[in-house]
């Protein structure tokens, strides 16, 4: 079995104002869905937030607002993104983060929450991979060597979508694996 096989799935990760899903905003939301015969489709928006970023959260993405200012409102895109990842399972890197953050945007602008299943990479990791030294995505795209393309930045969505989207092929991969039946010979 090929992991994309228990697809579908849609990565997914967003940047945000601060660490806070009530009291902050989502700034940018990027998504690579892959389907069971491992074709992938990519969903990816800035977010005008509506408050100001604060400059430590700049420090971090470099997604300043003059670059959220003509960017859609999360009411107007959360939509798309429902349609697109519908009929799917999201998973996410540290899901607890990125899925506050969607719920709660959803619950905000009255668009519909997400109901259907979920997968937290970083917890499928630590059961494939235990005793690693670090989990966070920056240690595990150094620790699998994971592709980098020109352009693609830590601590944006776009990037961090692309490198959990390998790290849960390498994850799933190895689960597959591990639950095979041993053969002796």
């Amino acid at each position: 079995m090929i992991w994309c096989e228990l697809g579908p799935f849609t990565v997914f990760d967003v940047e945000t104002t601060g660490m806070s899903p009530v009291r902050d905003r989502i700034v940018e939301l990027a998504a690579v869905r892959v389907e069971r015969d491992g074709s992938l489709s990519r969903f990816q928006s800035l977010v005008n937030p509506g408050i100001r970023i604060p400059a430590q959260a700049v420090a971090v993405h470099h997604i300043t607002d003059d670059m959220v200012a003509d960017a859609p409102t999360f009411a107007r895109m959360g939509l798309d993104f429902l349609e697109f990842a519908s009929e799917s399972t999201l998973v996410a890197h540290n899901a607890r983060f990125d899925l506050g953050f969607l719920q709660e945007s959803l619950a905000r602008t009255g668009l519909p929450l997400w109901k259907g299943k979920t997968l937290d990479s970083l917890r499928l990791l630590k059961t494939t991979f235990p005793n690693l030294p670090s989990y966070n995505l920056q240690s595990l795209r150094a620790y699998f060597q994971l592709e980098t393309e020109k352009g693609m930045n830590a601590h944006r969505a776009g990037a961090d979508v692309e490198w959990t989207r390998q790290v849960l092929e390498i994850a799933l991969s190895k689960a597959i694996r591990m639950s095979a039946p041993q053969h002796e010979g």
